[in-house]
Parts: structure tokens; C-alpha cells; sequence
């Protein structure tokens, strides 16, 4: 076969038709043939270039959404924090401002002595209304202290552990409180009730209840120290009896919201069993 000369023939060929093609564009034959053919390169020329700057655009704009959702990531992280952070000084200043009155309330009565206490645990069982609070022997606290806050009475100590204590509430069904009206001065009993409301009771027929009236504890039997406030009434009417008027008393104070309280560690109760009213004894002389 031979396909050197053959080859070479093509070569030649094509030597001389670019050479020929040369020397017509240079003598300018083919300026209309070059101005028809640069139409459609045109064309290729610039959707080549729009899909070059849509593909750099599309780069660009991944580039920025990667971006932003970094930026975005870092806000919310800061977010997270300044939302903890903002919880924390609220907790901060809703201390501050229960302490502030528990202090205010403090520097009313000079001759008391207090403990600040905490409430860590309150009764559910619905037997008794009390609170657990986490002061004990050890802080100085007995049977007996009142428990108070800048609101009011809330109860008083009936157990005590080394490190806690529990504390009887006002409301609780087995607590009776001596009381005196502060207006008419007329004295009663305030009991708690099943509902969890006060009642004052035992309030003499010729006592004038006034609704809106504070109630304070009397002192009368040495249990409680005179002058703490109670609450306030609100209606008033005859008992079943019809001897004696009582009052419904609203307390200030959120039994079911507490969290700091004051034990009154300056006052222990008396013991006024040494002057009841002695019984008889058969035989002894007089009888």
C-alpha cells in the first residue's frame, strides 16, 4: 500500500488552500463571507459569556448562603445566651426584691431577732398544709417559732430536723391563731378551712366588724407574739350559733408561691399550763 505519497498529496493540498484562502482575505474577497460567518460566533461568543457570569453569580450566591447560614448559626448560639443570661438576671432580681422587703420588714421591729429561711418543699397530700424549709436545730430553730413574711403571718414551726423544719400554715385545718380586730380591738380565733381560706371565729356580738378591717394576732395565749398581721376581712356575718359574729379573712400572703420566708427566733412560746384553772381533788380540805 502505499500511503506516504498519498499523504503527502493531502498535505500539500491543504497547504495551498490556506495559502490561497490567506491571500484572498488579505486582498479583502472574503469580507462578506467573514461578516456572515462572525454572526453566528457572536451569538456563541455571548451565550458562552452569559452562562460563564450565571455560573460565577451561582458560585458567588452558594458562597453567600453558606455564609449567611454560618452567621446565622453564630446568632442563634448568641441568642441561646443572652436568653439564659437574661433568665438569670430576672431570677436575681426577683431575689433581690423579696429580700429588700424581707429586710424593710425586718428593720419595722428592732426587738426580733429572724432567720431567713428558703421553702424547699410544701405538702401535697392534702392532710396537712405546711412547707418545708431549710433551716433546723443547728440555725437555732425550735418547735413553736413563727414563720412570717413582709406580707404577713404564714404559720409556725411544729417540726424540727437538724437541717430543716416544717412549718404549719396559717390555712391548715388544725391551726387556730388568737386574733384581734385592729379598729373595734375585738378579739377571736382565726382557724384555716378546708378550702384554704381563713375564718375568724368567736368574735363577741357587741365587736364591731368593719370589712376592709386588718386582723392581727393578739398575743393572747403566748403561742403567737402580738401585732403580726393576719389578713383583712372581707365579710362578716353571725355564726350558726348566733352568739358570737365571724369574719372571712384574706390573707396577703401567696401560700402557694412562697419561697422566702422569716422564722422569729426570738420568740419562744409560753407555757401558760401553770396557771389553768385547777381541778378539784376529792378530799383536800374545803371541799
Amino acid at each position: 500500500m502505499r500511503t506516504g505519497p498519498s499523504r503527502l498529496i493531502v498535505f500539500g493540498v491543504a497547504v495551498f488552500i490556506c495559502i490561497g484562502l490567506m491571500a484572498v482575505s488579505a486582498a479583502g474577497l472574503l469580507g462578506p463571507f467573514e461578516s456572515l460567518a462572525s454572526v453566528p460566533l457572536s451569538l456563541l461568543q455571548g451565550a458562552s459569556s452569559g452562562v460563564g457570569r450565571r455560573v460565577t453569580r451561582l458560585v458567588n450566591d452558594v458562597s453567600d448562603v453558606q455564609s449567611l447560614q454560618q452567621r446565622n448559626a453564630e446568632l442563634e448560639r448568641a441568642l441561646i445566651n443572652f436568653q439564659s443570661e437574661i433568665v438569670e438576671l430576672r431570677e436575681i432580681k426577683a431575689d433581690y426584691t423579696r429580700i429588700a422587703a424581707l429586710l424593710n420588714y425586718r428593720g419595722v421591729d428592732t426587738t426580733r431577732q429572724y432567720q431567713t429561711a428558703n421553702v424547699i418543699g410544701r405538702d401535697t397530700t392534702g392532710l396537712l398544709r405546711s412547707i418545708i424549709i431549710d433551716r433546723g436545730s443547728r440555725d437555732g430553730i425550735s418547735v413553736g417559732m413563727p414563720v412570717v413574711t413582709d406580707l404577713g403571718l404564714v404559720g409556725r414551726v411544729f417540726r424540727v430536723a437538724a437541717t430543716t423544719a416544717q412549718v404549719q400554715l396559717v390555712t391548715d385545718t388544725n391551726s387556730y391563731v388568737n386574733a384581734r380586730l385592729q379598729t373595734s380591738r375585738g378579739e377571736g380565733s382565726v382557724v384555716g378551712t378546708a378550702s384554704g381560706d381563713l375564718r375568724l371565729t368567736f368574735v363577741p356580738l357587741n365587736d364591731e366588724i368593719k370589712d376592709g378591717d386588718s386582723v392581727v394576732t393578739s398575743g393572747i395565749g403566748g403561742k403567737f407574739p402580738r401585732g403580726i398581721v393576719i389578713g383583712q376581712v372581707t365579710t362578716s356575718r353571725l355564726d350558726d350559733s348566733k352568739l358570737f359574729q365571724e369574719a372571712v379573712v384574706r390573707s396577703l400572703v401567696d401560700f402557694n408561691r412562697l419561697e422566702i420566708v422569716l422564722v422569729v427566733t426570738s420568740f419562744q412560746p409560753l407555757d401558760l399550763s401553770t396557771f389553768a384553772t385547777p381541778t378539784a381533788v376529792p378530799g383536800a380540805p374545803g371541799q
